[in-house]
């Protein structure tokens, strides 16, 4: 025989139950229209356009870092994208991430040239790279082609993969204390050009 339910117990445990439910999803929704660049602000003076349906970012004159970041603000999401790296491809995408200029705060899923980490986890100003995919995983991109990259941040936990294959999964504290915004980067140094489509985010 089971001991009887204590009174008040039924008050803590449909709690517990509820909190141990998966996440509810709303439908993905598309954070670029495919015809120019509302909902996004540009920080720099690197080249942000729209070409052919597709947004490209392309290193300007003064060959600086340049970030695209959307007014929106999202804490708990998974987004999914499509980039081509058309020259160098020195790029990255930000999340809960604040901008002051072009010095940014906050965390980068890492896209580059093959054997630079593409998919790793990169803080910026502040203790630099997180976790590094294994070296194995590196073949997972392919270079001057699209590529699918897919993000999942929820709570502390952030998970990269690129083109179905896990790059990382991360348990960090401190990116589980904030929030912010989604933003594309492009490396300082000159002569990049990287090519996005079908940018679209499931908040949770």
């Amino acid at each position: 025989m089971q001991p009887a339910l204590k009174r008040g117990a039924l008050s803590w445990a449909v709690p517990l139950a509820l909190a141990a439910a998966p996440l509810a999803a709303q439908e993905p929704v598309p954070i670029f229209n495919g015809e120019n660049l509302d909902g996004w602000t540009i920080h720099g003076t690197e080249l942000w356009y729209v070409d052919g349906g597709e947004l490209v970012c392309e290193s300007g004159p003064d060959e600086q870092y340049g970030y695209l970041r959307t007014d929106a603000t999202y804490t708990d999401f998974e987004l999914t994208l499509e980039f081509r790296q058309e020259a160098d491809g020195n790029s990255g995408v930000f999340f809960r991430s604040t901008l002051d200029g072009v010095r940014i705060t906050g965390w980068q899923a890492e896209i580059a040239p093959p054997g630079l980490y593409s998919g790793g986890i990169y803080e910026s100003y502040g203790r630099g790279w997180l976790i590094q995919p294994e070296p194995e995983k590196d073949s997972a991109l392919r270079m001057g082609e699209w590529n699918e990259m897919k993000l999942r941040v929820v709570g502390s936990q952030v998970t990269t993969w690129i083109n179905g294959t896990e790059m990382i999964h991360l348990t960090d504290g401190k990116i589980g204390a904030a929030t912010g915004h989604i933003a594309l980067q492009i490396h300082d140094g000159g002569g990049i050009r990287v090519r996005w489509r079908n940018l679209r985010v499931v908040e949770f």
